[in-house]
């Protein structure tokens, strides 16, 4: 009964249920639209599966959702809600455009100097809101959302400054080869994928780190008690306002890291924004599938980013490519309101036990 009891309580188990009833609720809205759900979620998963090179792209795509998807889960472990990954992802990617187009350095610490840098400035970015809640008391939710629109104007203005717009195009310059991130030739040749980078290989190191501080440190301790109770914790010792300060600092860090990823790793250069892009929101439907466990978000990022490349391709059996946010959407409602299935879970096996 015990081992029973604990896969009931189990937060996988009810994520993998929500992820079943978000696909039967989109087969539902295809079917209303006049398309088979079984061609086009046959469509969607050969997009992933049916190849070597689909899986290499669902890791190129799901490098930065991870990133976005840490510094959310990160925030959220540590009490605050970081909204603002998706400013602090604009800002991190704009550095390293910058820098990347800029810079004249070897290969490799080009690279490495554009991505400390972005990580700098998605700190300090958001850092910034950190001190206003600190210091004035203004809720983060509410200057991150400000702060989102500020990035995002921010960024449309550089990329058309003189230094680094491309004539005739709505982008930047390309950044140097040497601020990369970019497989060997060779191997990107073989896995039959042009944009092979090291990102998902940095997004796994970095989950890692935040889940030793998390979980193994003494920081991670004092940030995890300010989360759960800021007064006990200051009766404690510890000092809330700096706790604050160093979590949002690492959330605004990861999410950077993100950007940078995503300019030097696929992009290669930064467009004009038509309107946002979504990376710091969907990091929150990452962090939300994986339960907010650094590690739960290499896999919530996984699946996110082979939603988002199958996706991609379900025009090629005409069904709309928003069919993912359908399920996506679905996803979330239904893990934001697990617990009340568990309770009632719970209540019901504990009434089966009694009787």
């Amino acid at each position: 009964m015990n081992k029973k009891k604990s896969i009931l309580e189990n937060n996988v188990l009810y994520t993998i249920i929500a992820i079943v009833i978000g696909f039967l609720v989109g087969a539902i809205f295809l079917t209303i639209a006049g398309i088979s759900p079984a061609v086009a979620y046959g469509k969607l998963f050969s997009s992933i599966f049916s190849k070597p090179k689909y899986l290499v792209w669902t890791l190129v795509y799901a490098a930065p959702l991870i990133f976005t998807g840490l510094s959310v889960a990160f925030s959220f472990r540590t009490g605050l809600f970081n909204i603002g990954a998706e400013g602090q992802f604009v800002i991190g990617g704009l550095v390293a455009c910058i820098l990347g187009v800029t810079l004249k350095l070897p290969a490799g610490i080009h690279a490495l100097v554009c991505l400390v840098a972005a990580a700098a400035a998605g700190c300090i970015w958001s850092l910034i809101v950190g001190v206003l809640k600190v210091k004035r008391g203004i809720h983060e939710v509410l200057s991150f959302i400000m702060f989102n629109w500020i990035a995002f104007y921010l960024s449309n203005y550089t990329v058309n400054l003189p230094f680094l717009h491309r004539d005739k195009t709505e982008a930047t310059q390309d950044i140097a080869a040497s601020a990369r991130l970019l497989l060997p030739e060779g191997m990107r040749n073989a896995l039959g994928c042009s944009s092979a980078h090291w990102g998902f290989v940095l997004a796994v190191i970095a989950a890692i780190v935040i889940w030793i501080i998390i979980e193994k440190t003494t920081l991670g301790y004092k940030l995890k008690a300010v989360g759960f109770n800021s007064s006990a914790a200051e009766y404690g010792g510890i000092d809330a306002n700096k706790s604050i300060l160093t979590a949002l600092g690492i959330s605004g860090l990861l999410s950077g890291l993100g950007g940078a990823v995503q300019v030097l790793g696929m992009s290669g250069r930064l467009s004009q924004f038509a309107g946002q892009e979504g990376f710091g929101f969907e990091g929150i439907t990452v962090a939300l599938i994986g339960s907010s466990n650094p590690i739960g978000c290499i896999f919530s990022g996984l699946f996110y980013g082979a939603m988002k490349y199958g996706g991609s391709k379900l025009s090629i059996v005409k069904a709309p490519s928003e069919v993912v946010d359908i399920i996506m959407g679905c996803v979330v409602l239904l893990i934001a309101i697990a617990h009340v299935f568990k309770y009632f879970v719970l209540k019901t096996a504990k009434k089966k036990e009694a009787k």
